[in-house]
């Protein structure tokens, strides 16, 4: 199916029944676009069925098909071709100096030792009595 502008004229009073009739467009499969003057003209763009949408309409307002046309793709330009541009030299990657402490990221740390929450190690301890176990 192709792109299709379809130029609908909606008797329409009032403001509900225009919203309406926004939404009722807009639900429909393949709407692409919808604009709508004061004179009560609404002109729907897309892959669309007019008459399925002339349908959906007359439940709101008294709605009649002015024109339906085959909407063209735009004519694509043929691109001027660039000159290609050389590859630039790959970035040399920058050496950073650790300082003698850090050379090892998982190496012990003093700033570590006065944290006030202390690595929790899972514990068992069992105690002789028979069926007591505290975890």
């Amino acid at each position: 199916m192709s792109t299709m502008k379809t130029v609908l004229q909606l008797s329409v009073l009032e403001e509900r029944i225009r919203k309406k009739a926004f939404v009722t467009v807009s639900r429909c499969q393949g709407v692409a676009s919808i604009a709508f003057d004061k004179t009560g003209k609404m002109t729907v763009v897309g892959e669309i069925d007019a008459p399925v949408i002339v349908m959906k309409l007359r439940k709101l307002c008294n709605t009649e098909i002015v024109s339906v046309e085959v909407v063209k793709p735009p004519e694509k330009k043929p691109e001027e071709k660039k000159p290609e541009a050389k590859p630039a030299a790959p970035a040399k990657p920058e050496i950073v100096a650790w300082p003698v402490q850090m050379s090892n990221p998982y190496q012990y740390h003093p700033a570590y030792a006065n944290c006030y929450y202390q690595p929790y190690e899972t514990s068992r301890v069992v105690v002789d009595e028979p069926g007591c176990v505290i975890m």
